[in-house]
């Protein structure tokens, strides 16, 4: 596999002649002037692409399809001012061993060094927990950089779950995920829901959007994976949709600066309004795994205009890929 690896890191991606960008969550960056700009009568915090669930791959033209969306975003006539993830950057790192591990992160990487120029900031996915299924990845559970740590070290990430403000605005980062023997659930635990609590009480005012991998409320988790109403009742499973919803649900009320929840996970598009907030999955960049669309989505991302009165605009976007089937 690595040697594929080298054949294809020989490549011009498109877009290759972009400047190289750092990869690390950034702490101190400046945002060009339309940033601030007024749109639509209303002055800008911030615009931003959402990209979720790239899961890159070497098959089926991924890397060039990961090039595509990147260098689209980019060439908007509106820029954004920077990217924000929500994990699954790689096809699965749950179960596999070291050496193809490191070869989709180095994969990944290389991508985002030629074809990204914007300032980045990422969240984590369940496919980003290295070797939670110990007997497939070949692991033991006591490697130094096993489990989160391995994408805290190779996206230079300081924490799991973080926040930041801009204009008026306060952007948490979220990890939703909590590892079983062989997947996950979706939960925010108790230690992280005490910070998330004084991440809103501190907010100053600010409006907050809140960024997860696993979904806080969904429609589309009803609709994903295999036949969900096959024993009478609608069964979520509880690696579909953040299984303490609820907690969360109820503690967005007592503030009404909670204004947007973001996700992927789900691979589909879709924005629900309920009890005074937005929530929004943002479809995946690989759209089904890189086999074409999934569902209803098309391979896409989201653009996001946050304004200082607290109000947003977004827009899902079909970057243009077609997938290369298998015979």
């Amino acid at each position: 596999m690595f040697e594929e690896y080298k054949m294809i890191n020989r490549r011009a991606f498109l877009g290759s002649s972009i400047a190289a960008a750092g990869l690390a969550s950034i702490k101190n960056f400046s945002f060009s002037k339309n940033s601030q700009s007024i749109k639509n009568g209303k002055k800008r915090s911030l615009r931003f692409a959402h990209i979720t669930d790239i899961h890159i791959r070497q098959e089926h033209n991924a890397p060039e399809g990961f090039a595509l969306a990147l260098n689209h975003i980019q060439s908007q006539k509106d820029k954004p001012q920077m990217i924000i993830t929500t994990g699954d950057h790689l096809i699965d790192s749950i179960g596999e061993d070291d050496s193809t591990t490191e070869m989709l992160w180095t994969l990944f990487k290389d991508i985002m060094k030629k074809n990204c120029k914007l300032p980045v900031k990422y969240g984590i996915g369940n496919h980003d927990y290295w070797g939670v299924n110990k007997k497939k990845s070949k692991t033991t559970g006591n490697e130094p950089n096993w489990g989160v740590k391995r994408t805290l070290e190779e996206l230079e990430m300081e924490s799991r779950y973080y926040s930041f403000d801009q204009g008026s605005w306060r952007l948490i980062m979220l990890d939703s995920i909590v590892p079983t023997d062989t997947y996950c659930i979706g939960k925010i635990e108790d230690d992280q829901f005490k910070w998330l609590e004084e991440q809103i009480k501190t907010a100053d005012g600010r409006f907050m959007a809140i960024f997860s991998h696993i979904p806080i409320m969904s429609v589309g988790a009803y609709f994903y994976g295999g036949n969900n109403e096959k024993t009478g009742d609608w069964v979520v499973p509880g690696s579909r949709m953040i299984i303490n919803a609820r907690q969360l649900k109820d503690l967005f009320r007592q503030n009404a600066n909670v204004k947007l929840c973001v996700s992927g996970h789900i691979h589909l598009y879709e924005h629900i309004q309920y009890a005074g907030v937005n929530y929004i999955s943002g479809g995946a960049i690989s759209g089904r795994w890189w086999k074409g669309q999934h569902q209803e989505t098309q391979e896409g991302y989201c653009l996001f205009d946050l304004y200082d009165d607290g109000t947003f605009e977004h827009e899902y976007v079909d970057y243009g890929w077609q997938a290369n089937l298998p015979d």
